[in-house]
């Protein structure tokens, strides 16, 4: 018998959406460990706000709304906000009744600058590691540092002459420009909307954009990211940075380091083996000089296996680029985009650490 096709809309509803969200939902157990990195930071939150006026939005809330917007590739807070208004599953994970209201995307912003402005990504993506660390997921010892361009949200226009000599422009809302025959350097120029930017490319033959340095130390056990920085795009930022994270590794036992061959230079090098680090980079005897690396690293098996585990950087960036929109950053200066970049860093940790749980049994 067909069914009537009735439009007419329930007046009450008697499931929560705790009830609408089934079991084995991999959402489930990604809001687990959230919750457990929330419960950490709840001292620290308390830091940030004031004791009286206004309630503002709570931080776990915010923090879990980001966290859908980069684990389903939401490219706006204002679209964010819409689905977050009829999806129930989302309402169910950021902790919101199915009668709560929405918020406005300005004001969702507006509350987030609070997080922006603390260290709370680096916090919230450690206590992510530390839950790692804490059920064997991750090595002690074993580690791979590399770097990416991030695209800037600035134009090539943007780009102009530090001493503002230049032309009127023909339309002041899109000016046309030709950059045909001039030298545009960051010593000369910058960005006049996001003035932190610097003109890189990839490599050789590749076009130049603006855009800052993206850098991981991932360790080598199962690919998780344990530390992120974001520098401005100088030339050196890479191995600037691997010596930042380097440094900041907890404990005092030895550890080795894979990296490609733009990390094959002397001072990169001597200043690992300073560290107590043992640099496993691929050699690059094409360098002026001859590479750094020599048959004492070389010779030994553990060389050869960091060689082959570093791969695993390059699924660390295809994830953050693609699905959580790192490809082309939507902050401005290098704090702001330091701050997402390293919270998209978190997001990954967590995807990888529930499709982990789900193919090894716990011991």
């Amino acid at each position: 018998m067909r069914g009537d096709d009735q439009q007419q809309n329930h007046v009450f509803s008697y499931l929560s959406p705790e009830m609408r969200v089934r079991k084995d939902h991999p959402l489930r157990a990604i809001r687990a460990m959230v919750d457990e990195v929330l419960t950490q930071l709840s001292r620290r939150f308390d830091t940030m706000y004031a004791r009286v006026g206004r309630p503002s939005i709570a931080p776990e809330k915010l923090l879990r709304a980001q966290l859908l917007q980069m684990l389903y590739s939401i490219r706006s807070e204002r679209l964010l906000m819409e689905e977050m208004d009829y999806n129930l599953l989302f309402r169910w994970f950021v902790g919101l009744n199915a009668d709560d209201d929405v918020w406005d995307a300005t004001v969702f912003t507006k509350n987030r600058d609070r997080l922006l402005e603390a260290d709370i990504a680096k916090e919230f993506l450690a206590w992510v590691v530390e839950q790692a660390r804490a059920k064997g997921l991750t090595s002690d010892e074993h580690f791979t540092v590399d770097g990416t361009l991030l695209e800037a949200w600035a134009s090539a226009k943007s780009f102009q002459p530090k001493d503002g000599k230049q032309s009127p422009p023909d339309d002041p809302g899109n000016a046309t420009v030709n950059f045909r025959g001039e030298r545009r350097s960051n010593e000369t120029h910058e960005s006049k909307t996001d003035p932190e930017a610097q003109l890189a490319r990839k490599s050789a033959g590749k076009e130049s954009k603006l855009s800052y340095s993206g850098n991981l130390l991932v360790e080598n056990h199962n690919g998780l990211i344990v530390d992120a920085e974001v520098f401005q795009a100088n030339g050196t930022a890479e191995r600037d940075a691997a010596l930042v994270m380097l440094e900041q590794i907890p404990g005092t036992q030895p550890v080795t380091v894979g990296g490609d061959k733009g990390f094959d230079t002397r001072g990169f090098v001597g200043e690992c083996r300073n560290l107590g680090v043992t640099p496993q980079v691929a050699q690059n005897h094409a360098r002026a000089g001859g590479s750094a690396i020599d048959g004492r690293t070389t010779r030994h098996p553990g060389y050869a296996i960091s060689q082959r585990k570093r791969k695993r950087i390059e699924e660390c960036f295809g994830w953050l680029k693609t699905i959580a929109l790192m490809r082309k950053v939507r902050h401005r200066g290098v704090c702001k985009v330091d701050w997402i970049f390293t919270f998209a860093c978190a997001a990954y940790n967590l995807v990888r650490m529930r499709n982990l749980a789900a193919v090894v049994p716990a011991v």
